[in-house]
């Protein structure tokens, strides 16, 4: 019955997703050259979704046929079914940004309200896209099935997925950006949605398969995983036989939490201040408080006792935490992005020095909320309370998501006002709402960060419990033990690893980016002076082949790193991996996303006249610093919060194949 309850709920979710993409494609695009530019983008990013699922089509397809054959039907059912719609929720995503860009522009004709009201619907779709499909690939498979256990792998396909979308559009949208910037703010001194530049749609058509696809793939997967690990820490006798309706408990938390982000879309209201940020944290705000509600509602429902719902409430009090903490370390308001900014004016040695200093100290206020929610949920309700304590986070995704994807959508926004060349009264509105969407973007992913280690933690429990079960008596993973701590070595290496792959691909296709700009300002006369067109689609195919070639290792170092420890080297140090991956890649995350989002808001409030303004060289210093953050917060940073899942839910799919056939060397 939950189950069916759960589905029915996930449809609502959809269909709201649905009512306000007619509300958005209403709205007049603009005129003739706001909707070319705008096409162009469309086709772009259409283009490169159509590309990178094709590739990944392959993947899927022999990765079903092997849990097929390995598992029976249900896992590689399952597997398929989380893959789809992981690449769903992506594609819906991106396809109403590149529609809502250019009505915001045009909206932003109106007023800086109107224009507010337009983005933030657009990032709506995405956020009750997400969360809608996410709850219905749960609740599809739990009522057929009635076993979490049949749904480990509909959470490894979603991880999996997240990982292709994430490695693969942070790679594109850092490559294009990183190549727009280093030619033409820095050596053609013009501005960053210049039509004369040849890598602004490339850079343009970026934000949206970056942010909008990716980070609707990756808290797709983050809601899948962190349900089910709840639901498969619900089967310990321990936990069923304390708490009523444990395994479902979760799927009903996600009903309430779907009604709550639906609410909280109705209070973003620009108020007589006009404070953009305030506005959109009114919704964040308003969907806590009717979620809180609804979990009381539920936990009373079940006949649980109220410790369940003070868990839920330790969950929202993380997230709230790390965003005011993300806020404080990203924003243009609070001294660390000035401290960056006035760095600045000594050059990019030490911009960078300040700026990486900032990366480091963010880390630590998150860490300590984590741990301390952690401390009290497994206090209140032992393991299955961090496991809901992770579910209680994932309530506001809805509404996080809708936040994220307003960022490139005002993005957009702006540079089809540049480059259609209207009023800088209407780029004034849309650079208020762009500096804004930094600031969303890096609170999004502080939170994505935070739930994803919460549930990667819930998911190695899971993972535990799975072994006791397959090998019968508890395994223990004392640090005494040599292949605990050779486990603990690689996993917490693999992070660095990874992420060297990604720099290195950014790092590579922007150079042929900036090689390919300099040879059309060159040889293409006019360019300049505005007579003559650039050619933005030799861009664009770099960008998308370089994207797509170099997805590819990353995903095989997810995949082959877990298999080869848990076959060669065996279960306790396969443990040892997943703890470590999960620490390391916490921090190693944190420090990126951080770090590369206070370069880039130094930079902007700079641009906003301060030490000198655009052009000066306090501004040159801080370009070059946001080129190196970048692919921190963009491409690597994101990128590990898949790596962390993929690992611990492939570790939970094949463990009986490690407990059967792995070697025993310790």
């Amino acid at each position: 019955m939950i189950g069916i309850i759960a589905i029915i709920v996930s449809l609502v979710a959809l269909a709201y997703a649905g009512y306000l993409s007619l509300k958005i494609m209403k709205i007049e695009p603009g005129t003739e050259k706001m909707q070319e530019i705008a096409n162009a983008i469309k086709e772009g990013a259409m283009a490169y979704m159509a590309r990178q699922y094709k590739t990944i089509a392959v993947f899927a397809v022999v990765i079903t046929l092997i849990l097929w054959k390995l598992f029976g039907i249900p896992v590689a059912a399952g597997f398929l079914f989380g893959a789809i719609l992981s690449a769903l929720s992506g594609f819906i995503g991106m396809s109403i940004s590149v529609r809502a860009n250019v009505r915001t522009a045009e909206t932003a004709k109106k007023g800086l309200s109107e224009a507010l009201d337009v983005a933030f619907k657009g990032g709506s779709v995405t956020g009750m896209a997400v969360v809608g499909l996410a709850l219905l690939a749960v609740s599809v498979f739990y009522t057929i099935y009635k076993d979490p256990a049949m749904l480990v792998g509909l959470g490894f396909g979603a991880s999996l997925i997240s990982l292709f979308a994430r490695v693969g559009g942070g790679i594109y949208t850092k490559a294009a950006d990183v190549g727009a910037d280093l030619v033409g703010k820095v050596e053609a001194g013009i501005p960053e949605d210049d039509p004369r530049n040849p890598a602004v749609i490339a850079d343009n058509v970026g934000d949206n398969v970056g942010d909008c696809a990716g980070m609707g793939a990756d808290l797709y997967e983050t809601y899948v995983v962190t349900l089910l690990a709840a639901m498969l820490l619900a089967m310990i006798p321990s936990v069923s036989q304390m708490y009523n309706q444990a395994v479902e408990f979760p799927l009903l938390l996600g009903c309430v939490a779907i009604v709550g982000s639906i609410v909280g879309t109705w209070f973003v209201k620009l108020g007589k201040s006009e404070n953009i940020m305030g506005a959109l944290y009114k919704g964040l705000i308003a969907a806590g408080v009717v979620s809180a509600a609804g979990f009381y509602a539920v936990t009373y429902y079940t006949k649980n006792p109220l410790n369940l719902f003070y868990v839920t409430l330790v969950g929202l009090g993380i997230t709230l935490l790390i965003n005011i903490i993300t806020e404080y370390y990203t924003s243009q308001s609070y001294n660390p992005v000035k401290k960056v900014a006035e760095a600045s004016v000594t050059g990019a040695g030490t911009n960078l020095i300040y700026g990486l200093a900032v990366g480091m100290q963010s880390t630590i206020l998150p860490v300590l909320v984590i741990v301390g929610g952690i401390v009290a949920a497994y206090l209140l309700a032992g393991v299955y309370g961090i496991a809901i304590a992770a579910v209680s986070m994932l309530s506001l995704t809805g509404v996080i998501i809708a936040l994220d994807s307003y960022g490139p959508i005002t993005d957009n926004a702006g540079g089809i006002a540049e480059m259609a060349e209207l009023d800088k009264k209407i780029r004034k509105t849309t650079d208020a709402l762009d500096a804004v969407g930094n600031t969303t973007k890096a609170v999004t992913k502080g939170y994505a960060i935070g739930s994803a280690a919460l549930g990667a933690l819930a998911l190695f429990v899971a993972f535990t419990q799975e072994i006791n079960v397959a090998v019968g008596t508890p395994i223990n993973y004392l640090l005494t033990n040599p292949a605990v701590v050779v486990g603990l070595f690689i996993g917490a290496m693999l992070p660095f690893a990874f992420s060297a792959v990604l720099m290195t691909a950014v790092g590579t296709t922007a150079h042929k980016i900036v090689v390919e700009v300099r040879r059309q300002f060159k040889e293409i006369k006019g360019i300049m002076e505005g007579k003559a067109k650039p050619e933005y689609g030799k861009c664009v195919d770099i960008v998308t082949k370089a994207a797509l070639a170099n997805m590819i290792v990353p995903a095989i170092i997810a995949v082959a790193a877990p298999l080869a420890v848990g076959m060669i080297l065996g279960i306790k140090a396969l443990g040892g991996l997943l703890i470590g991956v999960i620490l390391s890649g916490l921090l190693m995350a944190l420090f990126m996303a951080n770090s590369g989002a206070t370069w880039d808001n130094a930079k902007k409030y700079i641009e906003d006249g301060n030490h000198g303004g655009k052009g000066k060289d306090a501004h040159k210093a801080a370009v070059v610093g946001d080129t190196v953050g970048d692919p921190f917060k963009d491409t690597a940073g994101p990128a590990l919060n898949a790596l962390i899942k993929v690992i611990n839910t492939l570790a939970i799919v094949f463990a009986p194949l490690f407990v059967a056939y792995g070697l025993k060397l310790f």
